[in-house]
């Protein structure tokens, strides 16, 4: 069953803000939230999820306290833009589990890494040894973050 983002109800978008908030939510405790019966309730998420709007639950980490002090965005200008290169570019980094996301640009660059390290020390290593390494690259440009002010992968409801 496919479900049109413009077609969503009161309760659908509700139901997605509190599962965003807290996945770990009890179907009573939707229920209750969005003014249903628990059965009518669990077929509306079954009916989300079946239709691909909810990818998956997971649990958000302390970077901080599992011991990554550094993170950084790095961004990448390639040598050759071909198909073959990006896939085999884009296989590579998908491997490397310090890069926490990658993104293809526009502008100058063409990539942007956002890379976690222990320390300023490991978090070079690793660009010198891994992303360096990457087919294609051929031009890396590094940032680091000073101050998180805001991180959430929480979508805005409208």
């Amino acid at each position: 069953m496919s479900i049109d983002v413009l077609r969503l109800d009161a309760v659908d978008k509700k139901l997605l803000i509190a599962l965003q908030n807290d996945a770990r939510a009890t179907v009573g405790e939707l229920a209750e939230l969005v003014s249903l019966s628990q059965s009518p309730c669990w077929r509306r998420v079954k009916q989300l999820e079946e239709s691909g709007l909810i990818e998956g639950y997971n649990a958000r980490l302390s970077r901080q306290k599992l011991g990554y002090g550094v993170i950084g965005f790095v961004q990448l200008q390639m040598d050759n833009h071909t198909p073959q290169a990006s896939d085999s570019f884009e296989r590579a980094v998908v491997a490397l589990s310090q890069v926490l996301s990658c993104h293809n640009l526009s502008g100058r660059y063409d990539y942007l890494l956002e890379v976690v390290g222990v320390d300023l020390e490991s978090f070079s290593e690793f660009v010198r040894t891994h992303i360096r390494a990457l087919p294609g690259v051929r031009e890396i440009s590094t940032s680091f973050s000073l101050k998180e002010i805001k991180r959430s992968v929480a979508l805005p409801i409208a």
